[in-house]
């Protein structure tokens, strides 16, 4: 269940510019701060609804504390998901068009099919 948090944690991050800039300035605040508020919220349901059993692991936590994609993509984060949220919060470091993609690419590498699971 947890892969299911790690993805909706890369999802719902990207989706709001105020929360890319929080979590790009203080990473292990915004994840303590998400899982804590955010995490357990099904489907924007009333807090009366919240779940309060999935949680993310450890791993999983540690990497998104420490922005490393490498580790995300090893634990089975979508790659679009986490590509389309470092991509907002690191493309604007580099001064060449689609430098942070080849960064990104080269970085992943080192795998090949199959690729993590990513099924959730």
């Amino acid at each position: 269940m947890s892969k299911y948090l790690l993805n909706k944690f890369l999802y719902t991050i990207d989706r709001d510019p105020e929360l890319v800039e929080r979590y790009r300035e203080d990473p292990r605040g915004t994840v303590r701060w998400w899982e804590a508020e955010r995490a357990n919220v099904i489907l924007n349901c009333p807090a009366a609804e919240r779940s309060t059993w999935p949680e993310l692991t450890a791993a999983e936590r540690e990497a998104l504390a420490t922005h490393d994609y490498v580790t995300l993509f090893e634990l089975g984060a979508h790659n679009f998901l986490i590509l389309t949220l470092f991509i907002a919060l690191f493309e604007r470091d580099y001064a060449e068009p689609l430098a942070f993609q080849r960064e990104f690419a080269a970085r992943l590498s080192h795998w090949s099919l199959p690729y993590p699971d990513i099924s959730t």
